[in-house]
């Protein structure tokens, strides 16, 4: 099983990489990943629906992902991606000057109770801290302690609707450029991996807090899933009934980008 996990990422990730690479670069043979109503890229939606299903159906909904012992974690963690809004998102900046003492968390749409959560009271929370290993879809992993709160709490207390069936992470940190504007970075999830038990929004990092290359000052940990899956900078945690309004309406910056969007492991 672990042999078809990996090769399985291996695969996305030559694929994933390929294809959204090429996208980015501007290749005119693959402008249909940018057009919603192209047969290709609606075949390509169908063959990623079809891997999320098949995934679950072999590892199931509740397989924790292999925690490891201190000894394990040989360097800090990797950043990449995003290292530091502070460049291009005042908001973020005023935030991080003060070391985000006025930093919210937000749980918003189909809840019955919207929420706010202050950096100190996510710290005053019950938390989980597990040791597990970071899989990039560029092909590196590396090993880390995470510390937070685990998400499935704070969906708790907000109450999650009925008809909720995703979660859309939003992020302070903004990617593109060139061609075509910056826009905010976001994922999302289902609803099976925000309850996961090993699904955080982690503050803490090797014991000490979130450094801002690594996502301060809090991103999710969703320890099942690839590397471009933990968004990091997140402000705004909305449940949603569909995709459609965000972004090109495939779930994430990357996915938008011709990504997989389950990109499970």
């Amino acid at each position: 099983m672990a042999e078809l996990i990996l090769n399985r990422r291996r695969l996305i990730g030559l694929g994933a990489a390929s294809g959204a690479s090429l996208v980015l670069a501007g290749c005119d043979q693959f402008d249909f990943l940018g057009q919603r109503s192209d047969p290709v890229r609606n075949f390509l939606e169908r063959a990623n629906q079809l891997t999320y299903a098949a995934q679950r159906a072999l590892v199931g909904d509740q397989a924790l992902a292999r925690e490891f012992a201190e000894s394990e974690i040989r360097q800090g963690q990797r950043p990449n991606g995003s290292t530091d809004p502070r460049s291009n998102v005042p908001e973020y900046s005023d935030l991080a000057a003060t070391d985000f003492a006025n930093y919210k968390l937000s749980i918003t749409g189909l809840v019955e109770t919207p929420k706010q959560y202050s950096l100190a009271e996510l710290r005053n929370m019950p938390s989980r801290t597990q040791i597990t290993r970071h899989d990039c879809v560029e092909g590196w992993s590396c090993i880390a302690k995470w510390t937070g709160v685990p998400l499935s709490r704070l969906l708790d207390e907000a109450r999650v609707k009925r008809a909720a069936k995703f979660v859309v992470y939003h992020c302070y940190d903004m990617m593109g450029g060139g061609l075509s504007p910056p826009v905010p970075y976001y994922e999302s999830s289902d609803l099976i991996d925000a309850f996961h038990p090993q699904t955080i929004a982690a503050y803490g990092l090797n014991g000490g807090a979130l450094p801002i290359e690594n996502g301060a000052p809090m991103r999710i940990r969703i320890e099942r899933a690839l590397g471009y899956k933990q968004p990091k900078y997140v402000h705004t945690i909305e449940l949603v009934d569909g995709f459609s309004q965000y972004g090109l309406g495939q779930g994430g910056y990357w996915e938008d980008n011709g990504y997989d969007w389950y990109g499970g492991i």
